[in-house]
Order: C-alpha cells, then sequence, then structure tokens
C-alpha cells in the first residue's frame, strides 16, 4: 500500500492548497444560514432596528431603513456564496489534476515494473489480469482521489462545524440532531456489512471477464473452425452475468441510501418545525434560529451523505490498491548484477552452455539437465529433439528470459548473469518461437530492432529473409499496414518479417527458435543460404524440429528428455545418436538422408 501512497507525495502542495480551500468552502457555507436568520429576525421582523439610532430612522422611513439592512446582509451572503463557489470551482480543478496526475504516475509504474518481468513473472500474472491492474484498479483509484479531496476535507468541517452552531442556537433541539446521525450511522453501518463481501471479488470478477474475452477473441478463428460458437457464447455469458449480478447486489443496496436519506432530512426538518413552532410560541426561541437550526441540520445530513460516498469507494479502491501494489511489490527473478562485467571492445560472441539444468517453479523435475555444447562465432550450431525435450527452454536461458537453476550460460566467456541485461541483449538477434509483430507498418515492424537502419540496411535485411518479393508486390510497399500481431499476414510472412527484423539489428548472435516451420522447404533452403553469408563472422544456434533444416549445420545438438544425447554433424549423428536417426528417418526418404 506504501507503493501505491508514495504517488501522492509530489502533489502535497496542491494537498495542502485543497484543504484551504476546503476550509473556506466549508466556513462560507456555515455562515450562510447564521446571516439569513440575521434577516429575518433583525431585518424583517424588527424593521432593521438594531440601535437607538436605526429606530428614529425607522420611524421617519422603515421600508427604506430594511432594505438598506437586507442589502447589506444579502450582499454579505451573496459574496460568501461567490467565494465558496470559486473554492468549489479550484478544487475541482486541483482534484481532477491531482487524480489524473496519480493514475498516470502508477500506470507509468506499473507499465515498468511489468517490463522487467521476466517469464517467471508473467507466469503468475496473467496478461488479461495485468491489463485490468493497469486500466480498472488504477481508474478506482483515481477516482477516490479525485472524490475524496472534494469530500473528504469538507464533509468533516461542514459536518462538525453545523453541529457547533446548530447546538449554538438551540441547545434544547441537540437530540434531533443526535438522533438523525444515530440513525444514519447505522444505515450505514448495514449497508457496508452487506456489500463489503461483494466489493473484495469484484475485481476479480472483472479479471475473469477480460480473460474469457482476451482468450475468445485471440482465438475466434479456431472458435469458427471447430463451429463452438455457442459454447463459447455461453461461457461468456456464464463469466458476464456472474459480474453483472455481483454489481446488480451492490447497486441495490447502495441505491438504498438516497431515498433514506431524503426520508431522514424530511422527518428531521419535521421535527425541526414542530420542536420549534412550539418553542417560538413560548417565546424561547426565534423563527430565524430555527431556520438556521433546520439549515444546519440538513447540512449535517448531507455531510454524512457525502462521507457514505467515500465509503461506498473505499472498499473497491482498497482492493484495487492492493491489486497494484502485488505488482509493484513483485521481486523481480532477474537483476542486473550489483557489479556489472562488461564485454569490452575485443568481443568474440562465443556461446557456452556449462553443466546448465533448469526446473520451472514448482515443477518436480528438471526440465533440462546438466546440459553442455559451445557455439562458436562463423558456425551454425543447430538443436534438434522430440517435443518437449526442452529446446526453446534451453534458447530462452540465453537472453536471460529465465535463469539456469544451475550451471552456467557463458556468452563471450563471461557468465550471462554477470553483465546487464541491456548490453547481453543488444549483442543477440532473436527470433521467439512464436512470431510477435506489432500494428503499423512493415517498415516500423524492421525498425523496431534497429531504428537508425538505412533504406538499403531495411532492403539488404527483406532480401535475406527471403520477404522481399511479397513485400514489393503489396503496393504500399514498406508502408503496408501490420495489424495486431500480424494477424492480416499469412504464418510465413510473419516469420521471414520477424526474420528480417532480426537481421536488421545486426547482432553478434543470432537465435531462430523454430523460425523456419511456416516456410516451404524451397524458401527455407534459400533463406539459409543467404544466411549462412550474411553472418559468416556471427554466431548462429538454431532450433528447429526439420532434419532438412540442420543438414547443413556445423554442429547439431541433439536433446532428449532434457539431455543432450549426441552432438556432431548429420552424417556423424546417423551412425551414433539413435534419438537422431528415429527422427531424421521419420521425416526424410533414404536418398534424402545422404
Amino acid at each position: 500500500m506504501k507503493r501505491v501512497l508514495k504517488h501522492l507525495a509530489p502533489y502535497w502542495a496542491l494537498l495542502l492548497l485543497s484543504i484551504g480551500l476546503l476550509y473556506l468552502q466549508a466556513n462560507c457555507d456555515l455562515a450562510l444560514p447564521d446571516y439569513m436568520s440575521r434577516i429575518v429576525d433583525i431585518g424583517i421582523l424588527r424593521g432593521g432596528v438594531d440601535s437607538p439610532e436605526s429606530a428614529a430612522a425607522a420611524q421617519a422611513d422603515p421600508f427604506a431603513v430594511q432594505m438598506r439592512y437586507i442589502a447589506g446582509v444579502g450582499g454579505t451572503m451573496l459574496l460568501l456564496t461567490l467565494l465558496g463557489a470559486v473554492a468549489t470551482v479550484l478544487v475541482g480543478l486541483i482534484s481532477s489534476r491531482v487524480g489524473s496526475g496519480v493514475a498516470r504516475k502508477l500506470r507509468a509504474a506499473v507499465f515498468e515494473r511489468v517490463e522487467g518481468f521476466s517469464s517467471r513473472e508473467f507466469d503468475r500474472f496473467s496478461t488479461a489480469s495485468l491489463i485490468t491492474r493497469t486500466t480498472n484498479d488504477v481508474m478506482q483509484l483515481q477516482m477516490l482521489v479525485t472524490m475524496g479531496l472534494r469530500m473528504i476535507a469538507y464533509a468533516p468541517i461542514v459536518g462538525i462545524g453545523a453541529v457547533i452552531r446548530a447546538i449554538d442556537k438551540s441547545t434544547t433541539m441537540w437530540w434531533i440532531i443526535a438522533l438523525a446521525v444515530g440513525v444514519l450511522v447505522a444505515l450505514v453501518v448495514v449497508i457496508f456489512s452487506v456489500a463489503m463481501p461483494k466489493f473484495k471479488i469484484m475485481q476479480k470478477l472483472v479479471d475473469r471477464l477480460n480473460l474469457v474475452s482476451r482468450e475468445r477473441l485471440s482465438g475466434i478463428m479456431v472458435i469458427r473452425a471447430f463451429g463452438r460458437q455457442d459454447r463459447e457464447r455461453e461461457r461468456f455469458d456464464e463469466a458476464n452475468k456472474d459480474l453483472a449480478g455481483n454489481l446488480l447486489f451492490v447497486n441495490r443496496v447502495m441505491v438504498l441510501l438516497m431515498p433514506v436519506m431524503t426520508l431522514i432530512m424530511s422527518a428531521v426538518s419535521l421535527l425541526i418545525t414542530w420542536e420549534g413552532a412550539r418553542q417560538v410560541a413560548a417565546s424561547s426561541l426565534q423563527i430565524g434560529d430555527m431556520m438556521a437550526f433546520m439549515q444546519y441540520a440538513i447540512q449535517i445530513v448531507f455531510s454524512f451523505l457525502m462521507m457514505s460516498f467515500i465509503f461506498v469507494m473505499l472498499p473497491r479502491a482498497a482492493v484495487s490498491a492492493e491489486r497494484i501494489a502485488e505488482v509493484l511489490s513483485t521481486e523481480l527473478s532477474i537483476v542486473d548484477s550489483e557489479a556489472p562485467e562488461s564485454f569490452g571492445a575485443s568481443f568474440e560472441p562465443t556461446v557456452e552452455f556449462r553443466s546448465v539444468s533448469f526446473r520451472y517453479p514448482g515443477a518436480e523435475e528438471d526440465v533440462l539437465r546438466e546440459v553442455s555444447f559451445e557455439a562458436l562465432p562463423g558456425k551454425t550450431t543447430a538443436v534438434i529433439g522430440a517435443t518437449g525435450s526442452g529446446k526453446s527452454t534451453l534458447v530462452n536461458l540465453l537472453p536471460r528470459l529465465y535463469d539456469a537453476t544451475s550451471g552456467s550460460v557463458l556468452v563471450g566467456g563471461l557468465d550471462v548473469r554477470s553483465l546487464r541485461q541491456a548490453e547481453l541483449r543488444e549483442k543477440i538477434g532473436f527470433v521467439p518461437q512464436k512470431t510477435v509483430l506489432f500494428s503499423g507498418t512493415i517498415e516500423s515492424n524492421l525498425r523496431y530492432a534497429a531504428e537508425d537502419a538505412d533504406a538499403g540496411e531495411i532492403a539488404s535485411a527483406l532480401e535475406i529473409a527471403q520477404a522481399s518479393d511479397f513485400v514489393s508486390s503489396s503496393p504500399e510497399g514498406l508502408a503496408a499496414p501490420v495489424s495486431q500481431g500480424g494477424s492480416n499476414l499469412s504464418g510465413g510472412q510473419r516469420q521471414r518479417i520477424a526474420i528480417a527484423r532480426a537481421l536488421a539489428k545486426k547482432p553478434r548472435i543470432y537465435v531462430f527458435d523454430d523460425s523456419f516451420s511456416a516456410l516451404d522447404l524451397k524458401t527455407d533452403a534459400a533463406l539459409r543460404r543467404a544466411l549462412r553469408e550474411r553472418t559468416s563472422g556471427a554466431t548462429v544456434i538454431m532450433v528447429t524440429q526439420r532434419v532438412a533444416t540442420v543438414k547443413g549445420a556445423d554442429r547439431i545438438v541433439v536433446l532428449d528428455e532434457g539431455r543432450v544425447v549426441g552432438t556432431g554433424r548429420h552424417a556423424e549423428l546417423m551412425e551414433s545418436c539413435e534419438a537422431y536417426r528415429e527422427i531424421a528417418t521419420s521425416q526424410l526418404s533414404a536418398e534424402e538422408l545422404l
């Protein structure tokens, strides 16, 4: 919670100014009933007579004296009203600025924190939950800050001041205010004891609805292909109805506040009129004081009403604050060393896995077991194995998307854990197994890795990635639009754009994680030939399940159930490694294996 509250610190000056303006507004509002009672009791009932001189003037022209008195007191009331209105406007502006500023800082803090998450942290928080925390939860806090600045300071000042002034007007009708306050407190306690449990689960239901919506929208093609629209609609309706039911229950309970408050105010006015009339008849209370007492009583009820609105927002905002604080307080599992090493000018892009083992958080067994091999500059090292053998997990350790459980991953002779993440990843061109493109254009996606790349470098990267043909065939060329995730491109086109993006970066180490799976064999072969020419001085690590793709590799590492069961070239492994031979014979004919 402290991590959330600290974002209010930059606005302390505005907060103090707001409190001062609220104090001015409250005093203006509290002074108006008193002036109104003076008009009634002095200006009208006594004809403006409050001194011997005014009594003599009243005998000469009583109407003029009344008007002068009413004009003077009325002018003061008008001035107080204007001051209160100005204070209200200024507080509204300040509260809006503080609320939006705090929300902006919280969103930036959450996003910055999430940017530092490793895959381990992303396994803990779902994407839908992180989106909800960044948007809906922050909005709840923004509403609390914005409305709270207007009410939290104002309502207590008005409530306490109105009680003091009301009792000053009549000490015999205090029981009416006490009764009204007692009923209000009991009402608020009952309502919130019923509604509080629902507030606590509301944000989780929003999370669930976002998760269902995101999954269904991203998988709409699969849903249509299997004809499951009706079933998915039912699942969405279930999540939607749960949230709607929760909101309806809370709203039905909270909607009781306003009519009950209106009933209480009407009852208070009736009691004050009844008791005040009796005291006026007994000459123990003036009419103006009775009217002022009634106005103060209504102000007291309104102050409680405003505080109840804050109490409505507070539980949900508290839950949202806890959820945001949970993200901000998450300890990052992958951080830079306190005394990081640096590659230096004579960097050699060697990659070595030295007795590396890895286990996912909460898993009972290692995914990788004592993996050791070396990838050298100017050579292509291929990693092949059956599905689930740990190939992608292995290369994810290189850019520190995960950290090895034991053993070491070395780049340029240095342990990756001793390097700054930015410096390490600057040396690596990584093409993940799941191709990710961003909304924009083909050019903006290519420049994502190298903003300063010139037109020649972009064209070269596209040519090597075998993407220049389909890019040039588009009327827009490099300006052709790319929708979110590259959904308007085929799988092969997305992979080639992703490969060209890595090539445009011109790194010293290339990692291709099953990046040719959507390419036909002809395009695959052409791409690998062009790639070998371009990356002659770089280290290339290629993960694939295609034997045809790795046949020409300088070194092939065979993984089986997380262990290295063979290393060598294609011909060597066909003789010495049974696991590789089984994969190869299942994919290629006897002629193709030669």
